[in-house]
C-alpha cells in the first residue's frame, strides 16, 4: 500500500511540475579540439522559459553561456552560430539586470571534475512565435567567464561547445 501511495504522489508531483507550454531540447557537441558536451531542455512556463542542462568535459570554473542567433554549429570553431541572440537591440550584459541580450544566460560553472548543472528561469525568450522565439537558434559554451560588460559578447573567449535548440 505504501509503495502505491509513493507512486501516486510521484505521478501527481511530476504532473504538477510539467511544462505549461511548448518544450525543446539541445544536444551540445564539442568544437574542434575541445571535450565539452551536454544536454539541455527548455520548457515554456507562462511568459518565461525554464532552462535546464547537464554538461561534461569543461575546464573547472566559470564559462560564458549564451543563446546565439543561428542554429548552425557546422564551423569547427562554432562561429557559424553567429552572435548573441538579440532581437530587442540591447547591450550585452548580466541577465540578472534589465539591460541585456535576450541570449545572455547566467554563468555556467563547472566543478573540479569538469561537470556542471544549469537551471534558470529566463524572460525575454520564448518557445512560441514572436521576436523572442529561440527555436532553431544555437546555444554556445565559451572557454572563459563572461565579464557581462565588454561589448558585444562579454569577452568569453573561444567557443568550446555548440548545439541547436529544436522542438521536442
Amino acid at each position: 500500500m505504501r509503495q502505491l501511495l509513493v507512486l501516486a504522489f510521484s505521478v501527481l508531483f511530476l504532473t504538477a511540475c510539467a511544462a505549461k507550454g511548448p518544450v525543446a531540447e539541445s544536444m551540445l557537441q564539442p568544437t574542434k579540439g575541445n571535450t565539452a558536451a551536454g544536454t539541455m531542455t527548455f520548457a515554456q512556463q507562462d511568459d518565461k522559459v525554464l532552462i535546464r542542462g547537464q554538461f561534461t568535459g569543461l575546464t573547472p570554473g566559470a564559462h560564458g553561456f549564451h543563446i546565439h542567433d543561428k542554429g548552425d554549429c557546422s564551423a569547427p570553431d562554432g562561429t557559424s552560430a553567429g552572435g548573441h541572440f538579440n532581437p530587442f537591440a540591447k547591450h550585452h550584459g548580466d541577465p540578472a539586470r534589465p539591460d541585456h541580450h535576450a541570449g545572455d544566460l547566467p554563468m555556467l560553472v563547472a566543478g573540479a571534475d569538469g561537470q556542471a548543472r544549469f537551471e534558470a528561469l529566463m524572460d525575454g525568450i520564448s518557445l512560441d512565435v514572436g521576436p523572442g522565439n529561440i527555436l532553431g537558434r544555437g546555444v554556445v559554451i565559451h572557454a572563459q567567464p563572461d565579464d557581462f560588460t565588454t561589448q558585444p559578447a562579454g569577452n568569453s573567449g573561444p567557443r568550446v561547445a555548440c548545439g541547436v535548440i529544436t522542438a521536442k
